[in-house]
């Protein structure tokens, strides 16, 4: 089945907040019109309260407007017929009181001695008339001011209720954004817990965690801003358009063109920006994976002074980061914004043209008033293209940072299933196991041995002899690839691996301490493993002789990693954390390889006691740590070469013999 595009996920995983992005829209849509009103209320302002005062009026008894004893009201205010019309005649910034109609367009050629010369359409009229002072025509403007009041207290009116729907749109937005990367963020942290152990083998854990933070926070970037801007712009240039169309439907079908440049262009920036980008977030993977690497060798790096050679290292995928980021900017810088530019520009001057070339024909003279509000519309049209253009570069570094989420999201997790099961007995049996890592490349090789409930086992044998890859396969980290692991006698793969572990415990050579408190290690924040269990543990172990030193004892802080702690001390804590898990298997994968004598002793102590109705499994390089046990398998290149307990092994001389003497003589130079 093909796979969605990563557009498509993303707009998917929006539409899991549909209804709050919805409201949202819909807060915009009102915000848009309300605030496009403005133009037309402006226009409305000028041509007929500002310019329009500037018109023609007839004499009436009882006109709006008292002057020299007259009355007069304006023609397109009264449905009156007279005989005496009169014209308020504006030259540049001079009025005259015409007493004849005249074209409002003429133009004024000569004012002397009461008689007004005028030019229009190649005529000269002849008027009689003089010129007003302020005074005078204060009387013509002051009927007019009401009406500006209200439609100024309108507007303004309208922009506050514009700034609540506004302030909706912003909220509700944002709101949902936030959630959609929340949720995102929790499927793939959740969906990495589901991944096989593999996946952590073959991926640096910085690659893993910049995908888990840089990119999910590139993708917040698409949703809190992009998704605002691109929806805000998109809705904004239809109210624009559909403003324009009311206004002068020529103009708005040639400002139509705009939409196709546009969308061509960022069909270009996708071919363009988005190939420097998936370059740029896979180059900062790199970088984080090169970083997380340094940090946790630096204790080897400065002993065997290799810094220069990491910095090197380093700076390679700094260069190459800074490179392709140059060449993004540079085609950020060349194209985007000069686009934005050039297209404005020219959109004033085709009005420029489209107007000029009417009024030269005759057949189009523009109202001061409607050549502002289009001015003011194609001013503001400019604005949304401006800002979609300007997230042209987030857009794609999303989008490239959603093929990297989605590529991990798109990886096979394990099924997941805690349905309780009946505690084991403790047998563990594997019939002719062989297992490969990487194809063909055999570590065990028809492996078949048999352990009892209660039995402790042990396995030693050179490294790479495939003593590890037993424990990983019996735990479910690998299935075997031929053969199979029974646990009392059922196939561990007719369980699901959560189950399969639920009463199994491990302690491994290197222990991890998470950070928290002593008891939260132990404990694992589960709720079955009370205090008083976890304290028992941690006393069963030894550990109670040094944790009960500490300030705040079992509660006492824990850094990353333990680091306050000694290896031995470490290491108690992770034996403890298995034992308080209480399972019927125990599995020990060199637990005691970096312990000192006196906290080995502890350890084997507390295993006396414990192991008894549980089966132990020890992986151990020490000999010495393992002569008790009741089984012990010799392992070479993946196969069991000897089998038998301490005594019988000696006894034969064969290879754990030569192994054991090796130990012993070392133990002896050691002494002496």
């Amino acid at each position: 089945m093909k796979k969605a595009t990563t557009e498509k996920r993303l707009f998917q995983y929006a539409m899991k907040y549909k209804k709050t992005i919805i409201v949202g829209l819909v807060c915009l849509m009102f915000a848009v019109a309300l605030e496009l009103s403005g133009p037309f209320i402006a226009k409305r302002l000028i041509d007929q309260h500002i310019v329009g005062v500037a018109n023609h009026y007839v004499v009436t008894e009882d006109g709006n407007i008292e002057f020299n004893g007259q009355y007069y009201t304006r023609v397109d205010r009264t449905d009156e017929s007279s005989e005496q019309v009169v014209t308020l005649f504006q030259d540049g910034i001079s009025f005259y009181l015409l007493q004849a109609e005249v074209p409002l367009q003429a133009k004024l050629t000569e004012a002397d001695n009461g008689e007004v010369l005028l030019e229009y359409q190649e005529n000269t009229i002849a008027a009689a008339g003089e010129k007003l002072s302020t005074n005078e025509l204060s009387v013509f403007f002051q009927k007019e001011v009401k009406s500006i009041t209200w439609l100024l207290v309108l507007y303004i009116s309208l922009i506050l209720i514009a700034s609540v729907f506004v302030y909706y749109k912003t909220y509700l937005l944002q709101y949902a954004s936030n959630r959609i990367i929340q949720k995102m963020r929790h499927d793939v942290f959740q969906h990495i817990q589901r991944l096989p152990i593999k996946y952590f083998v073959d991926q640096p854990a910085g690659k893993i965690l910049a995908r888990v933070t840089n990119d999910t926070e590139a993708i917040r970037e698409l949703y809190v801003k992009v998704l605002e801007v691109f929806a805000s712009g998109i809705i904004y240039m239809f109210g624009i358009f559909i403003a324009l169309f009311i206004l002068d439907v020529k103009l708005a079908l040639i400002s139509l063109v705009l939409i196709p440049i546009l969308f061509v262009w960022m069909k270009v920036y996708k071919k363009i920006g988005g190939k420097y980008n998936r370059i740029i977030r896979e180059t900062n993977s790199n970088i984080n994976a090169n970083i997380n690497e340094s940090i946790q060798g630096m204790t080897v790096i400065q002993a065997y002074n290799q810094t220069e050679r990491m910095v090197d290292e380093f700076e390679v995928l700094n260069e190459k980061q800074r490179h392709f980021q140059t060449k993004m900017n540079t085609f950020n810088a060349f194209s985007s914004f000069n686009l934005v530019d050039l297209l404005r520009n020219v959109a004033f001057v085709i009005v420029i043209i489209y107007f000029g070339s009417n009024a030269l024909d005759g057949t189009v003279i523009a109202s001061a008033g409607l050549l502002y509000a289009l001015v003011d519309l194609l001013t503001r049209l400019f604005e949304p293209v401006n800002q979609i253009v300007s997230q042209l570069e987030q857009l794609e570094l999303a989008r490239a940072s959603g093929q990297r989420v989605f590529h991990l999201l798109d990886e096979k997790a394990e099924e997941m299933d805690d349905s309780p099961i009946n505690r084991y007995k403790g047998k563990v049996s594997f019939e002719k196991v062989s297992f490969a890592y990487n194809k063909e490349d055999y570590v065990l090789k028809q492996l078949s041995f048999e352990i009892q409930p209660g039995e402790t086992a042990a396995f030693v044998g050179h490294t790479g002899s495939g003593k590890s890859t037993i424990m990983n396969l019996l735990f479910r980290f690998y299935d075997p690839t031929k053969g199979r692991i029974l646990i009392d006698d059922t196939d561990t793969r007719t369980y699901a691996k959560q189950q399969v572990r639920k009463h199994i415990g491990i302690v491994l050579q290197d222990p991890f301490i998470f950070t928290g408190t002593i008891l939260s290690n132990i404990t694992m924040n589960d709720p079955a493993i009370s205090r008083e269990t976890a304290i028992e543990a941690l006393k069963a172990v030894g550990a109670n002789r040094f944790i009960e030193k500490l300030p705040n004892q079992y509660d006492e802080p824990v850094k990353e990693k333990g680091n306050e702690f000694s290896t031995g001390q470490r290491q108690l804590l992770s034996f403890a954390r298995a034992l308080a898990f209480d399972p019927a298997i125990l599995i020990l994968d060199e637990a005691t390889a970096n312990i000192d004598t006196e906290t080995e002793g502890m350890i084997q102590n507390a295993l006396n006691v414990l192991k008894q109705g549980r089966t132990t499994l020890v992986i151990a390089h020490r000999l010495s740590t393992i002569q008790q046990a009741d089984q012990i398998f010799v392992l070479k290149h993946g196969e069991i070469l000897e089998q038998g307990n301490h005594e019988t092994l000696l006894e034969a001389q064969g290879e754990y013999f030569k192994m054991y003497e090796m130990q012993l003589g070392k133990d002896r130079v050691q002494v002496s």
